[in-house]
């Protein structure tokens, strides 16, 4: 790869490497038994698909501390991407979630080779559990097999274990505030554990540690990469309420039905009346919701300005972010790499 930054060379390198590694994998599950072949498949769809930003933003801190382009980095960063799998396939396990990328999610797609047998359905939310933690060991299987020397990926060792702490206790204060008095605070402290942390800083610094960068530039990279990392869940959780279905591939219902601490909600709660508030507490949480209700709460929400203020939110941590990257020593090609990369993760469409 030359330093100019292609997005769709790197998509393409990332995908390959997933690929390979996972369908080894597959490969290995079915000498087990060929009764595993429904979960070697969802373990090859659960990576199949995606932006490749967190591997971005991996890459990117190793070349933003002077290393050269490296196959054995690719396939490091690439590791990142299957811990984004691992979550997605746990985080549409908890919220139920029917649709990811327009396609079943994995505990309702395994419910096919169960039809028919005793609680089929609980059957195959056991098996997608399983997918999710296979995922995660994976990604560490793949980070440490990258063919990185001992002594890079000891560096970064630390951190990885962070990662995954933090990741976890996001999604817990995430379950443990669902259906809670809506707090903006409180949701985005969810939205830095849950997200934020693992989709753009700590890939980041995983590259920067690997590449030996000093305390300096990682500060610099964390300064840059947490603002962006929650302006990118900020985005992401006004698509799921506002985007299109068809472009977002995913239920736009689905944030109302689990009443989910979102800043959006928190927002739309903390600037609604005492006769609005009970308007929103007839629909949140309900199993049985509709068009019309997503409408509903849609209309006050904008009558509120709240997605006005989650705009506003969004600008004020893009800016910190790029104000970040410009007091960072960078050599030109990573600082345009981030530049771009900022745009990708918050400017998005679907």
């Amino acid at each position: 790869m030359t330093d100019h930054w292609a997005p769709v060379a790197f998509k393409t390198r990332i995908d390959d490497t997933l690929h390979g590694f996972l369908a080894d994998e597959a490969d290995h599950l079915l000498a087990i038994d060929a009764d595993l072949k429904p979960v070697a498949e969802r373990l090859q769809l659960a990576a199949g698909r995606g932006k490749r930003l967190r591997a971005a933003f991996c890459y990117w801190g190793w070349r933003a501390a002077g290393q050269p382009d490296s196959e054995a980095l690719v396939r490091a960063a690439a590791s990142m991407e299957l811990v984004h799998a691992a979550a997605m396939v746990h985080d549409d396990l908890i919220d139920d979630s029917p649709l990811r990328h327009n396609l079943p999610t994995a505990h309702i797609a395994l419910q096919a080779p169960l039809r028919g047998r005793p609680r089929g359905r609980a059957g195959a939310r056991s098996l997608a559990m399983l997918v999710g933690d296979y995922l995660m060991a994976l990604a560490g299987q793949l980070f440490v097999t990258s063919g990185l020397p001992g002594a890079y990926l000891a560096r970064a060792r630390p951190l990885w274990a962070a990662l995954a702490r933090e990741l976890i206790a996001g999604e817990c204060l995430e379950i443990l505030r669902t259906g809670s008095r809506p707090d903006t605070d409180a949701s985005l402290k969810v939205i830095r554990y849950k997200t934020a942390k693992y989709t753009v800083e700590q890939p980041l610094l995983l590259g920067g540690l690997l590449a030996g960068a000093g305390l300096s530039l990682r500060k610099g990279l964390s300064s840059y990469g947490l603002p962006l990392g929650e302006a990118f869940q900020l985005r992401d959780d006004l698509l799921g309420l506002f985007g299109d279905p068809e472009r977002t591939g995913k239920a736009s219902l689905d944030d109302l039905r689990t009443h989910r601490p979102t800043a959006l909600l928190a927002e739309t709660w903390q600037a609604a009346d005492q006769a609005q508030r009970e308007e929103l507490r007839l629909v949140l949480g309900r199993r049985d919701l509709s068009g019309e209700h997503l409408h509903q709460v849609r209309t006050l929400m904008t009558e509120l300005k709240a997605p006005q203020r989650i705009e506003q939110m969004i600008r004020v941590r893009v800016e910190e972010a790029a104000r970040a990257l410009d007091d960072l020593d960078v050599p030109p090609p990573a600082r345009r790499a981030l530049s771009n990369l900022a745009n990708s993760a918050t400017a998005r469409l679907h």
